[in-house]
């Protein structure tokens, strides 16, 4: 097993507040690499950390989240398990596992009593909660295969404390549990790979657990987001078996028995589906929503090649700088077992992601604990030195995230509603002080000890981003607001309808019902059938709907930002209420 190449600094090094968190962190990490179970039980309370902080209180985000729960939420409506729907559209791009998963969250909730289940978007959040942590531990166990524990605890810390796992962990949306699905086929694929020469304290081929591991972790993937999980290990395994030569390595993965297991998973839902849509299933999911996504840029995420590799230096924060630091080592070793393994999982989806027109930062997710490893692995070889020329500098881009984020949440706050997050302040000076000393770890040959001083910066920043900023940014909070003035009424059975504003978190927040009206004289009808109703007018429609004449009584105004569009909006609120009573 490779071994750290110096070792850990001590005071008699570096002195000063940088040696006492060097030797913080160095017990920190032998504490949790003392067994399993600490490094398991870390790895949790880092996740929960990260995760948690803002996990209810962050609005729907738009577009994608409150599609994701609106569907999921009819499912719980209608009784229809199979079908997939938003309001009376047929929702046909994704599978339908994400549905079950949120559905059998909230309806547990309601069975416990939770108030307003259906409405609470952090109920549906909960299975990407799962999956995040669920990928954090399979990050470990897949890195046991290359690296000794103390190793892979450090790969799936840093993995688990990336920026872009902690967002997907706080939407409902596909992308945290294919993540945790992506890692488990991979870290079965790598014990098949080593397990064929009876590398790294390998005693023969892959057990029949991990070959049951990968096609569950293939089979699920399938139902989550459809071929995704089966491309990047199908393209893993052709790179591996082209370089050997022969594909009987993947005989150790037992496929008889594995195809026949993801048969018995998925066949069941989709046969449903195929009987239920006529086919049109397969039509929209393959023909408009994968192959559109090939042939152009699908909702207007267009990229030029090259976008992921820039992103990649936020949305991996704090180990992004480090990575890069690893490229050449990855070169330079790469026909190594272990590193033929982690780029074969790596640069071919990576590079098939770059030429696709639609970009995604999340798209990349699931190569990521495979960065992860490799980051550590080059560290754990003496290849992150800082005495190579440029070394020091792109490593000072670890500083770079939090300060940013310090800088641009305080403008966003005071811009959009004349405030600054005060409370949350000290906690992101903190991470940027913890950041620079990173930097000054890493410059001084404590390799291991910036990655953890590092890590414990993402610490700080996600809970002070997502726990103390966001709930201060109330400009973002429409759906919230105006479901907040529609409950105000003091009518019971408010039909609501909506003139301009047609963000699907509206229809999360405000119900199923709501009708989207789509001149100002359908609001004028909507307001007159009768009943207590209210309508939503956006500001661009206010002067044809007021032509209109209808009688209609002030119910308030919302103003805010629509981080959809990326502009400044105002709706006004107009009401019928017959018979309410103050």
């Amino acid at each position: 097993m490779p071994v750290l190449s110096r070792p850990f600094p001590t005071a008699r090094v570096i002195a000063g507040p940088l040696a006492r968190l060097l030797r913080a962190a160095d017990g920190l990490l032998a504490f949790g690499a003392a067994s399993h179970g600490r490094a398991c039980a870390l790895l949790l309370l880092l996740g929960l950390a990260c995760f948690l902080p803002g996990l209810a209180s962050l609005q729907p985000m738009d577009r994608d989240e409150p599609r994701f729960a609106q569907a999921s939420k009819q499912m719980l409506e209608t009784g229809d398990l199979v079908d997939i729907r938003f309001q009376a559209e047929a929702r046909h791009k994704k599978p339908v596992g994400i549905y079950w998963a949120q559905a059998a969250t909230v309806a547990a909730a309601e069975a416990l009593g939770v108030p307003q289940a259906r409405t609470a978007i952090g109920l549906y959040r909960i299975p990407s909660l799962i999956g995040a942590l669920a990928a954090i531990l399979l990050t470990y166990w897949a890195a046991l295969a290359l690296l000794p524990r103390r190793g892979a605890l450090l790969a799936a810390a840093l993995f688990g404390a990336c920026l872009m796992l902690s967002a997907e962990a706080r939407l409902a949306k596909t992308d945290a549990l294919l993540t945790a699905c992506a890692v488990a086929s991979f870290g079965a694929l790598a014990r098949a790979w080593l397990g064929r020469a009876r590398l790294e304290r390998r005693r023969g081929p892959a057990s029949l657990g991990t070959a049951v591991i990968f096609w569950l972790g293939m089979a699920l993937g399938i139902l989550i987001k459809g071929p995704m999980v089966p491309l990047f290990a199908g393209l893993a395994a052709l790179v591996l078996s082209l370089r050997e030569g022969s594909a009987r390595w993947l005989l150790d993965l037992r496929p008889r028995l594995g195809l026949a297991l993801v048969l018995a998973v998925v066949a069941p839902w989709f046969a449903a589906i195929a009987w239920k849509s006529g086919g049109a299933f397969f039509g929209e999911a393959v023909g408009k929503d994968m192959l559109g996504k090939v042939g152009g840029a699908a909702e207007k995420h267009w990229g030029p090649p090259g976008a992921y590799a820039l992103a990649f230096f936020a949305t991996f924060w704090p180990g992004a700088a480090f990575a890069a630091l690893a490229i050449p080592f990855a070169w330079a070793r790469r026909g190594e077992e272990a590193v033929a393994l982690l780029l074969a999982w790596i640069v071919p989806m990576w590079l098939i992601f770059e030429a696709l027109p639609t970009k995604l930062p999340h798209y990349v997710l699931p190569l990521m604990p495979a960065v992860a490893i490799l980051t550590v692995l080059a560290l754990h070889r003496g290849a992150l030195d800082p005495r190579r020329p440029g070394a020091a500098w792109v490593a000072g881009l670890v500083v770079l995230i939090p300060v940013g984020l310090t800088l641009g949440l305080s403008a966003a706050a005071w811009r959009l509603d004349g405030v600054l997050p005060l409370v949350a302040l000290p906690f992101l000076l903190a991470a940027c002080a913890l950041a620079a000393m990173a930097l000054a770890a890493f410059r001084r040959g404590a390799g291991e000890g910036a990655l953890v001083l590092a890590i414990l910066a993402s610490l700080i920043v996600s809970p002070a981003v997502f726990g103390l900023t966001q709930p201060v940014l109330q400009s973002l909070k429409l759906a919230p607001r105006l479901a907040a003035l529609r409950d105000s009424l003091p009518c019971e059975g408010v039909r609501t309808g909506t003139l301009g504003l047609r963000e699907p978190s509206l229809v999360f927040t405000l119900g199923t019902d709501l009708a989207m009206l789509n001149a100002a004289e359908d609001a004028r009808d909507f307001l007159n059938a009768g009943g207590c109703r209210l309508v939503l007018v956006e500001d661009r429609f206010a002067e044809a709907f007021a032509a209109t004449g209808a009688q209609k009584t002030p119910a308030g105004r919302v103003t805010g930002f629509n981080i959809n569009g990326g502009k400044p909006v105002g709706v006004s609120a107009w009401a019928v209420m017959p018979g309410a009573t103050p």
